[in-house]
């Protein structure tokens, strides 16, 4: 057997379906999505999340997702619910049960035993009309028109409606809860993410005796030493306060080359980078990367508050740390 041109056909009729279904969920937002935004605000516990069969695939990743965007959530699943694991949601929980039907047998056994505790109930399906809907504190409309199997069987468009109606619901509490940067680093600590959001300047930088520089006074000669030395294509100049005045790169040493005829006798000061690109050594290391990809440069000097120098780094620093 072998794919043919109707294998695309059908491929391409899918994603228009769900794209459809996706779609269409932005006009029925309305005070029930608001209302379960304040629910979960509001709550003094965690947030569970639950559902069944493919639904219950979609309750999994709706749950990561929240609890890696500052809201503390974590899956259970009904059928176990009602055979021990009920004893995990409490009265100061807020449930979130997903249901295309909004009918499904395990769900309905426990909302009656997890209203009578007191927490709060969140029902994601696609009929308003439902047991389940009506039984909710705060409804979610993921109705779609049709499934994108050919059948109008298999949960297609449905999940991929409720796992973006999932996803607007975490990153609305992402935005009302101020939720930034360095809150998403410390939940996203392995992998190149963590590497990305957690390293810092002065965990890559290079420091002490290892940072080339030289005083304003220094000859070519001595410039040229120090560069080789450090071996990271330039040398800073500084001030007797160490303050930094400038930068001589190995593109300053070319440029020399070509307009000066005697090298020995150039003054370092005229023929070195004023205003060198520097940052301070408690900024991001990928901030580190965007100064140099927009200034087209390879190495940083970094600098404190004072403009004092206190390291230096390049690319191949950052490519090491694995922050690119």
């Amino acid at each position: 057997m072998q794919a043919s041109p109707q294998s695309l056909e059908l491929a391409k009729q899918v994603l228009a379906i769900e794209a459809r279904g996706v779609q269409e969920l932005i006009g029925r937002l309305d005070g029930q999505f608001l209302a379960a935004v304040e629910l979960i605000l509001n709550c003094k516990g965690r947030v569970i999340v639950s559902g069944i069969g493919k639904s219950g695939h979609i309750a999994r990743k709706i749950a990561s997702t929240m609890a890696s965007t500052g809201t503390p959530a974590y899956f259970v699943h009904p059928a176990e619910a009602s055979h021990g694991d009920l004893g995990m949601i409490t009265r100061d929980d807020v449930l979130i049960a997903l249901s295309n039907s909004g009918e499904s047998a395990e769900l309905l056994t426990i909302v009656p035993l997890i209203k009578r505790e007191g927490a709060k109930l969140i029902a994601l399906t696609g009929n308003p009309e439902s047991s389940l809907a009506r039984e909710a504190d705060a409804h979610l409309d993921a109705a779609v028109a049709q499934e994108a199997c050919p059948l109008n069987l298999a949960p297609t468009a449905s999940t991929t409606a409720a796992l973006a109606l999932g996803d607007a619901l975490a990153i609305a509490l992402l935005d009302a809860k101020g939720f930034g940067t360095e809150d998403f680093a410390r939940s996203h600590p392995g992998g190149s993410l963590g590497r990305r959001l957690l390293t810092h300047v002065r965990d890559v930088m290079r420091g002490g005796d290892a940072v080339p520089a030289v005083a304003e006074t220094a000859s070519m000669r001595d410039a040229i030493l120090e560069m080789t030395r450090g071996r990271i294509g330039m040398t800073a100049v500084v001030d007797a306060n160490r303050r930094v005045a400038g930068v001589f790169t190995d593109g300053d040493l070319r440029r020399t080359l070509d307009r000066v005829s005697d090298i020995h006798n150039a003054r370092l000061t005229e023929v070195m980078t004023r205003n060198a690109r520097s940052i301070a050594p408690d900024k991001l290391a990928i901030e580190a990367v965007k100064i140099m990809e927009e200034f087209k440069v390879n190495q940083l000097l970094v600098v404190d508050q004072d403009d004092k120098l206190v390291g230096a780094l390049n690319m191949h620093d950052l490519f090491r740390a694995k922050v690119i």
